[in-house]
């Protein structure tokens, strides 16, 4: 077989918008058309339409070349090795090479001369023992890398009008390898990640000053990393780097990450549409075992190409849902009684985030119907403010759901005086969600919501079991969950398929 390289071409000076210009790329280092989704995919002009002044003067491009790859094991999954989980171009599923340079290219501009941005991977977590937990990648060095192995740092260093991208990983080692499976090694740091400069992670420590020469200020979260290669990262800073100031990376990095790229919202579309399928065909079938529940849910994702979950589920029977974050899954469904499942699966690790109720028995009692339609009518008056002309935030819509729910939980006999909401409404309506379930920590729900933010709607309402509210609602636990991508006129539901009004639910049991 033959493995593509991208060696660097001459970078060039960027005269075109950024979606103009990259037209210009070879065919395999564009961005492949999506398979059919509903809604179409999303264009987003607060990425899509990059301007030469949002981006350094010059703009890398991509030539293709061919080498000898029998027998090449990388540490992830690329195209040559996986054509049928990644398109040409992509170093992860959905996002090409040219995307993730243009992150970098958009973070290094926002920052001042003299700087650089130090990204440490994640480290490989232990369960007992030798036995770990599957790697998950440290999310602003995904972000910016798609690189996806350990023991691994990323440096960019702010030049005249671009940038240098320098990445240490481990060194290619047949004998480990054999034990933990492939590392992609230094070449391929160089010919697939196009970093600049490539080396051991093990000479990090050596080469690191070099680097930082010129640097004044380092932005960089390695701070919150107590273990393993960063161990000794603030004291080799300070050896390297005695002169250079340190700042705090998510600052600069949450708004470029808060709004998602097309190719972002598709990846989370992809993920909201097999997910919610799932939840749909959960909702066909009679469970008596929360577990079974959530063993279909992982199968279902798996089978339709995902990852598999993007967070331990929530498969909670009866008043187990009252407790917001249960996830033990270990109980008997009773058929008189509500389920309610907090689910998702990612895909090129963009989750989606769905939550679903619904009798065990497929059929809602009168009770059930009321306090289920309370909490829907008030998610379908929210969601349809998630878009950029609504002037929402977080926090607004929070206030307007709130606001929603006690009115029709008052028309239902709900004394909800005083702070008796915060009883029945715990927790915030939404929250962001990306590459993480909770997206961008830090970025405040203050923040104007515009077109190319994700969000969840989730109102719930939890009513305890006790002579202080009304006795036909007593122990029902009830949340609906939607992940949105902002519009600028309209939202858009990513996880439509799973299905919510009470004529539907009860309809899948008769079909």
């Amino acid at each position: 077989m033959k493995l593509a390289r991208l060696p660097r071409s001459p970078w060039r000076q960027l005269g075109l918008q950024a979606s103009r210009h990259a037209s210009s790329l070879p065919s395999c280092h564009r961005t492949r058309a999506s398979a059919p989704l509903q809604p179409p995919q999303i264009q987003f002009p607060a990425y899509s339409g990059l301007s030469a002044q949002s981006l350094p003067l010059s703009r890398r491009s991509y030539a293709t070349s061919t080498v000898p790859a029998s027998n090449v094991l990388f540490g992830q999954p690329v195209h040559e090795t996986h054509p049928h989980m990644l398109a040409p171009g992509e170093l992860t599923p959905g996002i090409t090479a040219q995307e993730y340079h243009d992150r970098r290219a958009r973070l290094i501009a926002s920052l001042p001369p003299n700087s650089a941005v130090l990204l440490p991977s994640a480290e490989i977590q232990f369960k007992s023992g030798a036995v770990f937990h599957a790697f998950r990648q440290e999310t602003a060095f995904l972000y910016l890398t798609g690189f996806c192995e350990p023991e691994s740092l990323a440096l960019l260093v702010k030049t005249d009008n671009d940038y240098v991208f320098h990445l240490w990983c481990r060194p290619k080692n047949p004998k480990q390898e054999q034990w933990y499976g492939p590392w992609s090694g230094v070449d391929a740091a160089r010919d697939v990640w196009n970093a600049d400069e490539a080396g051991d992670i093990g000479r990090v420590e050596y080469e690191l000053g070099k680097a930082l020469r010129d640097v004044t200020r380092i932005y960089t979260d390695a701070e919150i990393t107590k273990h393993g290669v960063l161990s000794k990262m603030g004291n080799m800073l300070r050896t390297v780097a005695p002169d250079a100031g340190v700042a705090p990376l998510r600052p600069a990095l949450n708004p470029l990450r808060a709004i998602k790229s097309p190719a972002e919202v598709a990846c989370m579309r992809r993920a909201g549409q097999a997910s919610g399928r799932a939840l749909t065909n959960a909702m066909r079938q009679s469970w008596r075992y929360e577990k079974d529940l959530a063993s279909f849910l992982e199968y279902e994702y798996h089978k339709a190409g995902l990852e598999g979950s993007a967070y331990i589920p929530v498969v909670a029977g009866g008043q187990k849902a009252l407790l917001i974050h249960y996830v033990l899954n270990n109980g008997h469904l009773n058929e008189d009684e509500f389920v309610l499942v907090d689910a998702g699966g990612e895909y090129g690790t963009y989750i989606t985030d769905i939550t679903r109720t619904w009798p065990v028995n497929g059929k809602f009692t009168p009770a059930q119907k009321d306090l289920y339609e309370a909490v829907l009518s008030a998610q379908r008056h929210s969601i349809s403010l998630c878009r950029e002309n609504a002037g929402m935030t977080l926090d607004k819509l929070h206030s307007v759901t709130e606001t929603s729910l006690r009115d029709n939980l008052r028309q239902l006999g709900f004394d909800v005086g005083g702070n008796r909401m915060d009883t029945l409404f715990p927790h915030h309506v939404g929250h962001y969600i990306g590459l993480d379930v909770h997206d961008v920590p830090g970025y405040s729900r203050g923040t104007a919501l515009r077109e190319g933010h994700c969000i969840t709607i989730e109102p719930g309402v939890y009513v305890p079991d006790d002579d202080s509210w009304p006795e036909a609602f007593r122990g029902m636990g009830i949340r609906i969950e939607d992940s949105i991508a902002v519009g600028e006129e309209h939202p858009h539901v990513l996880t439509t398929e799973a299905v919510k009004e009470v004529v539907d639910i009860e309809a899948l049991r008769d079909s």
